[in-house]
């Protein structure tokens, strides 16, 4: 396969699976748009069963579609030429390059804190429940930070490619 079908099937996976991931930030912005900590004395049995049919699949999706999201990104600027110069914020890649950067911190936010968390907080993972409410905050602020970082990151991808005059 040649480069430009690749390049082609890059952008493609990263429009894509970017508005997977960030859709589910913003959706789940907009039906939870405050902090209710889990309640003691819930019955755990009916939670772990009703949280688990519904939300096994789609942190599953929204997971691995952040990791495409980061891959074929990654692979356009090495394949251009420009992943070392956007990663050190040389010349005019610096706006890529500091887009790049806020979307690692959000990809690690997700995998390093996020998902550990709400494995537990899901009934994915056995944890008791004073550390499931504890496991709520934490979700829910880890899950806000990556929506209010993705403000400037979208903006930061759309000015690397269309708005450089403006830096």
């Amino acid at each position: 396969m040649q480069l430009p079908v690749l390049d082609v099937l890059a952008r493609y996976a990263h429009l894509l699976f970017a508005l997977v991931w960030i859709g589910h930030n913003y959706a789940n912005f907009i039906q939870n748009p405050r902090f209710v900590p889990l309640q003691n004395g819930i019955d755990t049995a009916t939670l772990n069963h009703d949280l688990e049919v519904r939300m096994k699949r789609e942190h599953g999706i929204f997971r691995y579609a952040s990791l495409v999201v980061w891959a074929s990104g990654m692979f356009m600027l090495w394949q251009r030429g420009w992943l070392v110069d956007a990663l050190l914020l040389q010349g005019p890649l610096a706006v890529i390059g500091l887009g790049a950067w806020i979307g690692t911190a959000m990809l690690l936010n997700l995998w390093l804190v996020l998902w550990p968390h709400q494995k537990k907080l899901l009934g994915f993972a056995p944890a008791t429940l004073e550390e499931r409410v504890r496991c709520s905050r934490i979700t829910f602020l880890s899950s806000r930070s990556n929506t209010i970082l993705s403000f400037p990151l979208l903006f930061l991808m759309a000015a690397g490619g269309h708005g450089l005059h403006l830096f």
